[in-house]
């Protein structure tokens, strides 16, 4: 095969997972011409090696002894050291990080993201720790780093001294994801239970979204889960057995046998569907680990397009004190219609429909099903507020009762059922 055309590596790739499909993920692992093969013990190793190097024989394939280890407890393998320990970062990567210098420019960030992301999978806190420094990455930002920026760099590079050892999967084990939700945040954490312990697969976070933002924390906790188990499908669905949700928010343990769902959610519980799992609660003080992966000091908006902005019926004080009054027209929403009232009255009157009605009401005649009134001398019908046949009137109240903080910006037949239950 000639060297440099496009589809020469997939080319490739497919023919080593033809000759060795049999082997593959059961004792040998092939990328291309990265070839990794281990085993339980030295003896069950030496048969297995064999038999793949008679495999490459047989097939015209070689591979240069030069570049072989045999017998080896860990290898560096597409970048990571893979050991019985699991998988950690190769010393040499590991280096150039520590002695990469503060980036000057944009391309210089980029690239050292792009490099730091690649073993992202280690640091706790990730996303934390880079938050500074992506916000860099937007248009005509200024460089050099400013100080918060050069605090978060130099953190970075002293996370990966620290670095966590992840475990390899395995589908045979029990599994365990934790899941938390903040007021701003997401984390999670795959683990597994083998040789008497809990070992740590995977873990990560990520900040909410700004619509995300509004959710009550009952769906922020639920998104949570629903977050985890999209991040690692793979992973669960390969099981053999069902895996157990670890949550710090107890009324999700009854979520999957629920049975009145906001669409949001049934959406969710479709998805959740596709597992075989069960939710259980843990209590905040235990679940360590996700609570702090979503508990960030810094994820806080502060300047730009912040919490408030984004979301301003956070801090909006809906009603002030004194503004509720005792007319049974404000006791669907003052803020609604407290400026439709005139409108509402002058209508009423030039209405031809309801003139004499409210002129023999103001008489003091008594109208059956009809009456005044007598805070705002509006007419009602069995107690509801007549609003005239004027469509500006009409569409002014739909959309004041559906855009209300009070209302809580319902949907379409919500809306019309709030209006329709104190007008006429």
């Amino acid at each position: 095969m000639p060297f440099g055309l496009t589809k020469a590596p997939a080319s490739f790739q497919n023919l080593v997972n033809e000759i060795f499909y049999d082997l593959l993920d059961i004792y040998a692992v092939v990328y291309l011409d990265d070839i990794i093969v281990f085993s339980k013990s030295e003896e069950e190793h030496v048969t297995h090696v064999s038999t793949f190097l008679s495999r490459l024989r047989a097939n015209n394939l070689f591979a240069k002894t030069s570049k072989c280890y045999f017998h080896v407890s860990s290898v560096e393998y597409l970048g990571y050291v893979v050991s019985s320990e699991g998988l950690k970062m190769y010393h040499e990567e590991f280096q150039q990080i520590l002695n990469w210098p503060p980036p000057r420019n944009l391309k210089a960030l980029q690239s050292f993201l792009g490099f730091a992301n690649f073993y992202c999978r280690f640091i706790k806190n990730y996303s934390k720790k880079i938050s500074s420094l992506t916000s860099f990455l937007k248009k005509h930002s200024p460089f050099p780093l400013n100080e918060e920026a050069l605090r978060q760099f130099h953190q970075l590079k002293e996370a990966f001294t620290s670095a966590s050892i992840v475990s390899q999967f395995y589908p045979s084990l029990p599994t365990i994801v934790e899941t938390d939700a903040s007021d701003y945040a997401l984390g999670a954490v795959l683990s597994q239970i083998y040789d008497s312990g809990k070992h740590l697969i995977a873990f990560d976070s990520r900040r909410l979204l700004p619509a995300e933002l509004n959710y009550e924390i009952h769906e922020k906790e639920l998104l949570g889960i629903v977050w985890a188990l999209k991040r690692w499908r793979a992973f669960l669905l390969s099981l053999s057995s069902s895996f157990e949700v670890l949550t710090d928010h107890s009324s999700l343990q009854y979520f999957m046998s629920s049975n009145i769902l906001t669409c949001r959610q049934a959406c969710w519980a479709e998805f959740l569907c596709e597992f075989h799992f069960s939710i259980n609660y843990l209590p905040g003080r235990l679940a360590t680990l996700p609570d702090a992966l979503s508990l960030w000091d810094n994820i806080h908006p502060e300047r730009g397009e912040d919490f408030i902005s984004k979301n301003p019926m956070n801090y909006q004080k809906i009603i002030k004190q004194g503004e509720i009054q005792a007319s049974k027209f404000f006791a669907f929403k003052v803020e609604v219609f407290s400026n439709l009232i005139e409108s509402i009255q002058k209508q009423s009157w030039q209405d031809s429909q309801y003139r004499s009605i409210h002129q023999d009401l103001g008489k003091g005649k008594s109208v059956q099903d009809y009456s005044l009134d007598s805070s705002y001398q509006l007419l009602l019908s069995n107690d509801w507020v007549v609003v005239p046949n004027y469509p500006t009137i009409q569409l002014s109240i739909f959309q004041k009762g559906h855009d209300s903080p009070l209302a809580g910006y319902p949907g379409q037949e919500k809306t019309l059922k709030l209006v329709k239950w104190d007008l006429y």
